[in-house]
């Protein structure tokens, strides 16, 4: 199968299964790229980025960014997932973002194998999403919840972390918090949101 056969593949797996999808400029390598949104439960959306070459597809999945806490705790989950994932695997880019990243040969690829292997990519960084959050971004979490409450801002999309804080330690609504904390441009949620460009490799 050559790359021109692989890419036409690949379209049409994705088109049959109604996955959007666009092409993405190669830069001048000798490849081509797709770019795809998986929709999640926990992470809203996964980007996706299969790079087809002449020998098979390579599949690249930002799942979070560098945790701000506790790096090893993250990085023992991540090994210990590793050893149930198909077709993928946890790794970082040389600024600790985490990407899930995996290859398929040509001869092994075929409509069902992007299948799977997509479908392990949704279950992995959906499923471990907030695990790595808890794990790699509590102190961030417990703060922007206190912020929050402080302004009487809702609480909605930090819910599921409800179980982390401790709600006799927090301000009362109008209350400001002792260290002046301002959360960032974005929520600690948004630590799913994938950067711009491709991973920084070493």
């Amino acid at each position: 199968m050559n790359q021109a056969e692989i890419v036409e593949l690949l379209e049409t797996a994705l088109t049959e299964r109604e996955i959007s999808f666009s092409r993405k400029d190669s830069g001048g390598a000798q490849a081509d790229h797709l770019l795809l949104e998986l929709p999640g439960e926990r992470k809203l959306t996964t980007t996706v980025l299969l790079t087809a070459g002449p020998h098979g597809v390579r599949v690249e999945a930002f799942v979070c960014r560098r945790p701000d806490e506790d790096h090893e705790g993250v990085y023992r989950y991540l090994l210990r997932r590793n050893r149930r994932l198909y077709g993928v695997a946890y790794t970082i880019d040389n600024t600790g973002d985490i990407y899930l990243v995996g290859r398929i040969s040509g001869d092994a690829l075929s409509a069902d194998e992007i299948d799977r292997v997509l479908g392990q990519v949704l279950e992995a960084a959906d499923g471990d999403f907030n695990t790595l959050l808890e794990i790699g971004f509590v102190t961030s979490i417990r703060r922007e919840w206190a912020w929050r409450v402080s302004r009487g801002e809702s609480l909605r999309n930090l819910l599921a972390f409800e179980h982390l804080i401790d709600k006799e330690s927090l301000p009362e609504p109008g209350e400001p918090l002792p260290d002046r904390y301002v959360p960032g441009v974005t929520s600690v949620i948004d630590a799913g949101e994938r950067p711009d460009g491709p991973p920084a490799e070493d």
